[in-house]
């Protein structure tokens, strides 16, 4: 226990039908390392609640005590759809205990029985939890401790994640790293840098997610679950092997995806919990590299090598998560392909590049919208669905040509819809988008046809920031 913390008695566990501060408390639903879980009433909530209390009896670990404060904590400081609504807590001292909304719907381990899993249900699975780490990560905390115990699903099919009790958040004291000097989290899903202490990097989740997929993708763990530091330790120089060759019919995207999130150095791993989502998304956008054809492991000299490496390892000094996600945005451009307007391309590809060029891992998404296609097309062969599609497709990559994108960059997206700004609104939306780059109304347009443009839509409802961009008029 922390120097100068008041000494706790043993928690008296409630019983059913008792009365807890006005919550009445009903049955047992769950008895965890950690805690145990009853279903209360509590009054006036709008939605059905549990009361989590701590052990905290006779040779319980001193760890009950801190993780209780650590979820107490970071519960009350988040928001959102992805992590249970914060009702009340006790005090430490006297009765503690942790009151939050009640998920109902499934638990992600319960699909872990039936995998491998085809990759569609991987993707969907997987994206849902990673927009759920998005969000948790925008507002300055790490989950720690991801598996598939800990993520539940509302029955709008978004993820939600639980047990925050070896989390961090960047605005608090990291209680856990105070007290504790050795690797805590969950065996088979814990990151090569929380084995050595570094509990600071939002991408440790994506390590966890990583895991997950490989899970879901192939009914196996890649690192097994190791019961000693010792065998923790070796997923810092030591890969697992890859997805295809434990499963023959997870497809080279997939397996691309899955050994990114795990490579054990983090920098190495998508920027973001956004940019997995939206790669699951989009599997037909997926840069696929070496990880995507690999079908062995790495040999001795390559593990030697992150051997030597691993063992000098020092964590550097990281930004809070959510610095750390603003820096690698997802920008959305939306060019009018329908439309030879050079004066406005030009200038939206000069805005663009302002965007990206101010640092980080941006990745760029370049999108069209037009009227949909018949399937059948028209009586031209260039008039099908499929050569319309194309056509769009070369004119949005012969745009994005003269900003030199590496390859993962950038993706490109012809979107069909009668309602062009509810698109782009959509895709922002799904696709966690952080910035909207499109072409501002023209100057001639009176006022009362300005607020019905596509682009004045979007910059009224985004979710995002958006830069509107009009060329200077010496280029028109």
């Amino acid at each position: 226990m922390r120097a100068g913390a008041p000494v706790i008695p043993a928690a008296q566990l409630p019983r059913p039908g008792e009365v807890v501060d006005g919550f009445l408390v009903g049955e047992r639903i769950h008895s965890g390392g950690m805690g145990v879980l009853y279903r209360v009433t509590a009054p006036g909530a709008a939605f059905p609640a549990v009361m989590k209390v701590p052990r905290l009896g006779p040779g319980e670990p001193a760890t009950s005590v801190i993780s209780f404060e650590v979820e107490q904590t970071v519960l009350a400081a988040l928001s959102g759809p992805h992590v249970p609504r914060f009702v009340a807590s006790g005090e430490l001292e006297r009765r503690p205990y942790l009151v939050m909304e009640e998920i109902v719907g499934p638990s992600l381990k319960d699909w872990v029985p039936r995998a491998p899993l085809p990759p569609g249900e991987v993707a969907r699975l997987g994206g849902a939890v990673a927009t759920a780490l998005h969000s948790l990560h925008r507002q300055d905390a790490i989950h720690l401790d991801l598996k598939p115990a800990n993520v539940l699903f509302r029955d709008t099919g978004e993820a939600v994640l639980i047990d925050f009790g070896l989390a961090h958040h960047a605005r608090y004291p990291d209680l856990l790293a105070e007290e504790l000097r050795r690797p805590i989290g969950s065996a088979p899903y814990i990151s090569p840098e929380q084995v050595v202490g570094e509990r600071g990097d939002p991408r440790s989740d994506l390590f966890a997610l990583g895991v997950i997929l490989y899970q879901l993708a192939t009914g196996r763990l890649p690192f097994g679950s190791p019961t000693s530091e010792a065998g923790l330790r070796r997923r810092l120089w030591r890969d697992p092997p890859p997805p295809r060759a434990v499963a023959p019919g997870v497809p080279e995207w997939l397996q691309e995806i899955v050994l990114r999130c795990l490579e054990p150095d983090a920098a190495r791993r998508p920027a973001t919990a956004a940019q997995v989502a939206f790669d699951l998304a989009h599997p037909d956008q997926v840069a696929l590299g070496e990880r995507a054809r690999r079908t062995r492991t790495a040999g001795p000299l390559a593990r030697l090598r992150r051997w030597i490496l691993a063992a000098g390892y020092e964590p550097a000094p990281l930004p809070s998560p959510s610095t750390q996600v603003a820096a690698a945005s997802i920008v959305l451009v939306a060019v009018a392909t329908q439309h030879d307007d050079e004066a406005q391309l030009a200038a939206l590809r000069e805005a663009v590049r302002g965007v990206l060029e101010r640092g980080g891992a941006r990745r760029l998404a370049c999108a069209t919208v037009i009227r949909p296609i018949s399937q059948l097309g028209g009586s031209r062969q260039d008039e099908t669905a499929a050569r319309q599609r194309l056509k769009h497709l070369a004119i949005l990559r012969h745009w994005a040509e003269p900003l030199r994108l590496a390859t993962g960059q950038v993706s490109f997206h012809v979107i069909e819809s009668g309602d062009p700004a509810g698109a782009l609104l959509e895709y922002a939306r799904v696709n966690g988008v952080d910035h909207v780059v499109i072409g501002a109304p023209p100057p001639a347009v009176p006022l009362r046809g300005v607020l019905g443009t596509v682009s004045t839509k979007v910059a009224l409802e985004a979710p995002c920031t958006v830069t509107l961009v009009r060329p200077p008029a010496s280029r028109r």
